[in-house]
């Protein structure tokens, strides 16, 4: 039996591209993916373990020191009686712009998907809000919304006295929320409309012929097609309302008292204003939970109110 020499078979090995097919398509995903992950690197992960070993310490800009605290700004969090305050007023503005912002954007994507003429005038109308800039539709709402403002002139035509809409408790924390979902509602409309578009006529003309009300039919044939969506847009909509800042530092800076200070603006006056950005730190990691929390409770619940997961 003839024995292959050793340099031979070397060669045999050697004469193989190390840059195989398979090789390069890996370094092609990878780098097609590179600016991503790069991405993420730079502008999420550094920045939440820097704000996280921020957490830990007590920073004073003003005298330029920067001491170890340990837990104490987590300390400071459970001991802090305002952010109970700061919290129920985070729940009350996300509960009620969520509520509002799909069902009106859910109401205003099946009266659009009606084919009537000129619906697609009525739709860019809906939409246009959601590409105008946040700061000028935010200035130009404060001043409709002003004792002597827009608003309160239009309800003088009928003999109704309005209210100092953005310095009442109450009327604040609806002003800022109604500003929000006119601002917004489009951007959940163009997503709901795409979605009743794709709920095939068969179904809905069997449900006809079977006698089934038109109420039914919403309940039974479009609600659970579009749960994908309405699953979507929930999750954006949930994160979006912890989120809002611009709103509540134009309209109302946080007032009156704290009834409008969201969790993100006290965040922001803690840091910002007072100078505590260890505990502004500390802020931004209870909201990071919070919406972590959020997010992971929605999307498990996605095998129960999507219709199409097993």
């Amino acid at each position: 039996m003839a024995v292959t020499p050793h340099h031979e078979t070397s060669r045999g090995r050697s004469s193989q591209p190390f840059w195989t097919m398979a090789r390069r398509d890996s370094l092609a995903g990878f780098l097609f993916i590179a600016p991503q992950l790069i991405g993420i690197v730079i502008f999420v992960l550094i920045p939440l373990a820097l704000v996280f070993w921020y957490s830990l310490h007590e920073w004073n800009v003003l005298a330029n020191t920067f001491t170890y605290t340990g837990a104490q700004n987590y300390r400071m969090v459970i001991e802090d009686t305002n952010l109970r305050e700061v919290l129920g007023a985070t729940a009350i503005f996300s509960v009620g712009l969520v509520v509002l912002n799909m069902s009106l954007a859910l109401l205003l994507a099946v009266l659009l998907n009606q084919k009537l003429a000129g619906i697609a005038v009525f739709r860019t109308l809906f939409f246009s809000p959601v590409v105008v800039s946040l700061v000028a539709w935010t200035i130009v709402w404060g001043f409709l919304l002003q004792k002597n403002g827009g608003i309160n002139g239009m309800l003088q035509v009928f003999g109704i006295e309005g209210p100092n809409w953005l310095r009442e408790e109450t009327t604040a924390m609806i002003s800022v929320i109604v500003v929000q979902v006119f601002k917004n509602v489009g951007l959940n409309m163009i997503l709901f409309l795409a979605a009743l578009q794709g709920v095939p006529n068969e179904l809905y003309e069997a449900a006809r012929i079977d006698g089934a009300p038109a109420f039914k039919q919403f309940r039974r044939i479009t609600l659970p097609l579009i749960s994908p969506t309405i699953l979507l847009t929930s999750i954006i909509t949930i994160v979006g309302s912890l989120q809002v800042f611009a709103q509540i530092a134009i309209l109302t800076q946080g007032g009156p008292g704290l009834s409008t200070t969201v969790l993100v603006y006290y965040l922001y006056q803690q840091a910002f204003q007072f100078h505590f950005f260890g505990y502004g730190s500390t802020l931004s990691i209870l909201l990071f939970v919070i919406v972590a929390v959020l997010t992971f409770a929605q999307w498990q619940l996605r095998k129960r109110i999507v219709f199409y997961e097993s």
